[in-house]
């Protein structure tokens, strides 16, 4: 075969690549060019015969006892084979670009249209996959599909991937308002039922593959540097002298440094994926896929009880700001772990403990839990604790840096405010507004700076007008603090937190009973809470948007209220209600299980008398949890 490669080069024929030889095969089949038989097919403008298949040679090797050797590949066949790899996962992403554009999106807009939620929601979450899909649908893969059908007479790559290039500026524009986007998908999800529909419908579907829009969406911020490895695979095969070197080295150099932009949005990437992962692993219920969170480390440990020496299965989640104490479930296709206490990283302390019963032992301090835990060997403490002590130092340094900047703006004296223009805090030297220390984004919450002290707060904080003498005397937006010196009028700070104005970890650490329902107040949409009624105030239910809120959005004293539980057509399963006068409230639990635990402790509040505090009746749970201490009740 390789005397007859020889010859065809000598003589100018067309060398022809045979799928026996590419599979390293050593066949009898022709290698010239023969008419189509009913046993051949062409593949991408070649000829395979099928009569000519591996397991009929290999059956006639060892009839012969001979021992087959494989022909090693040559450099033409390696640059067919990636050309080969470059054309079937552009197949496969144009399909996913499809998905994105011709279904997720067209479906949502549809639904838009009717009014039933903003139309430019759906816009910036899907930002330009039009434009995107439409160059690669009608451009770069028919392009590729050509292209391979003619390898034979023009086996080149570099001229096609050269038309990629300047189009890259939409892979910039799509990757720069990605974080953005899964910010929006994520609001959105939870507060209109209609647009959580729709998605939950196409996931449903084959099409997807058992995979979420957002895994869906990673695909364009992820596509830029596979090109880049495919064409640098490419290169490396390639000789010196070959006419397409020119065009590839010049299409590598743009599209490299296109993917060194788009790394850091794949490692944000890699980590989102992440987050949704374990976010399914706790059942959809913990609000944990933030861009601010950052996954850091989990795994499986045992948890020493207080009030005996038993140790108990348990599994911790480790963020950049917080740890999640979860109990292993043991249910078949659902969610895996259920949480048991959210421990922020902030004034968190870990240090090594000796037991002599328990070896491996280490305590974690936080302000919500103390929790004394046992690990699997002493690597694993050991992996543990240097996990825990990394994360609590960077977490710290981001705080003192914080802080720094806080403090750059104290040149600016209470004398002086208003009269001397302030240095301006950069944006990119804070992540969180610097009064209410809630996090920025692109969409709801936007960078504005004070025109008195130079501070970047958010627009509520920013919401006040007046005069500043540095500036001729015209009204200009600063803080509440800088408003409340520069009118005279009284600061808000020592003035006594109003009754809604405690935050949700503190309720939700020492409470009868807290977890997430779907609220729905007389005529208004329904919407997912984080409902708490604590031991301090075991008559009141207070209502958070999510477990970390530090003020609730509304609260319900419960005394003299009338509960219903009977089912209604309309309404959907493990659904409550309660009523007194005009006021209805009506709430849908996750299941009829967690409905009647509810309503175990609300039937006895609406009476006067104190509830007892709620154990999760979690049949996936050890039976050892009645022995935890009680904090461990919620």
């Amino acid at each position: 075969m390789l005397t007859q490669m020889d010859r065809d080069r000598e003589s100018g024929s067309p060398l022809r690549k045979d799928t026996a030889l590419e599979n390293g095969d050593m066949g009898d089949g022709s290698m010239g060019i023969t008419p189509l038989l009913h046993t051949q097919r062409p593949i991408l403008g070649r000829t395979v015969d099928l009569q000519e298949e591996t397991p009929n040679m290999n059956k006639g090797s060892q009839e012969e006892g001979i021992v087959e050797q494989k022909v090693p590949e040559t450099n033409e066949q390696k640059l067919y084979k990636i050309a080969t790899e470059l054309l079937k996962t552009e197949r496969a992403y144009v399909t996913r670009l499809n998905l994105l554009d011709q279904v997720f999106c067209a479906k949502l807009t549809e639904e838009a249209l009717k009014g039933t939620f903003p139309v430019d929601v759906v816009k910036n979450i899907f930002s330009n996959i039009s434009s995107i899909n439409t160059f690669h649908n009608q451009f770069l893969l028919p392009d590729l599909e050509k292209r391979m059908g003619e390898w034979e007479s023009t086996p080149r790559l570099g001229d096609i991937l050269q038309n990629l290039t300047p189009f890259l500026k939409m892979y910039a524009e799509y990757v720069k308002n990605f974080d953005n986007a899964m910010e929006l998908l994520k609001q959105w999800m939870d507060r209109s039922p209609q647009f959580k529909a729709i998605i939950q419908d196409i996931q449903s579907q084959e099409v997807c593959g058992s995979l979420t829009l957002q895994h869906h969406m990673l695909e364009p911020v992820q596509r830029v540097p596979r090109y880049e490895m495919l064409l640098k695979d490419y290169l490396k095969k390639l000789p010196q002298d070959d006419p397409d070197r020119r065009d590839a080295e010049k299409s590598l150099d743009i599209i490299a440094m296109a993917a060194t932009h788009s790394n850091s949005a794949i490692r944000k990437s890699e980590n989102l994926k992440k987050l949704l992962e374990i976010y399914e692993m706790l059942g959809e219920e913990e609000d944990i896929v933030n861009a601010s969170n950052e996954f850091i480390k989990e795994g499986h440990i045992l948890k020493l009880a207080a009030r005996n020496t038993s140790a108990m299965e348990r599994y911790l989640f480790l963020f950049n700001n917080m740890l999640l104490y979860c109990v292993p479930k043991f249910s078949l296709g659902g969610p895996k772990y259920t949480v048991r206490t959210r421990i922020g990283i902030e004034g968190m302390k870990v240090l090594e403990t000796i037991n002599e019963d328990y070896p491996h032992t280490f305590q974690v301090s936080g302000k919500e839990r103390t929790l004394e835990l046992q690990a699997s060997s002493e690597q694993d403490k050991d992996n543990w604790i240097k996990a825990f002590q990394e994360t609590i130092e960077i977490f710290h340094q981001k705080n003192e840096t914080f802080k720094s900047a806080s403090k750059d703006v104290e040149d600016v004296s209470t004398a002086e405010l208003g009269k001397r223009a302030p240095r301006w805090i950069r944006d990119k030297e804070v992540t969180m507004c610097m009064k209410c220390k809630e996090p920025f984004n692109a969409l709801t919450r936007r960078r504005h700076h004070c025109r008195a002290c130079g501070y970047v707060v958010c627009w509520k904080c920013s919401d006040n007008k007046v005069a500043l003498e540095y500036d001729s005397n015209k009204i200009n937006k600063v803080c509440k603090d800088c408003y409340s010196i520069l009118t005279g009028e009284e600061k808000a700070e020592g003035k006594k937190k109003g009754i809604l104005e405690i935050e949700a970890a503190q309720f939700s650490g020492s409470s009868i009973i807290c977890g997430f329902l779907q609220h729905c107040e007389k005529n208004k949409p329904w919407g997912k809470v984080w409902c708490v009624i604590p031991e301090k105030e075991a008559l009141v239910l207070y209502l958070y948007g999510a477990p970390q809120d530090v003020k609730a959005q509304s609260s319900i004293p419960l005394l003299g209220y009338s509960v219903e539980d009977s089912p209604r057509p309309a309404d959907p399963p493990a659904s409550f209600r309660l009523s007194q006068s005009k006021s209805v409230h009506s709430f849908v639990a996750e299941s009829e299980e967690l409905k009647q635990r509810w309503l175990k402790v609300i039937r006895v509040a609406v009476t006067g008398e104190v509830p007892e505090s709620q154990m999760p009746n979690d049949a996936t749970a050890n039976a050892t949890d009645a022995q935890e201490t009680s904090s461990d009740s919620t």
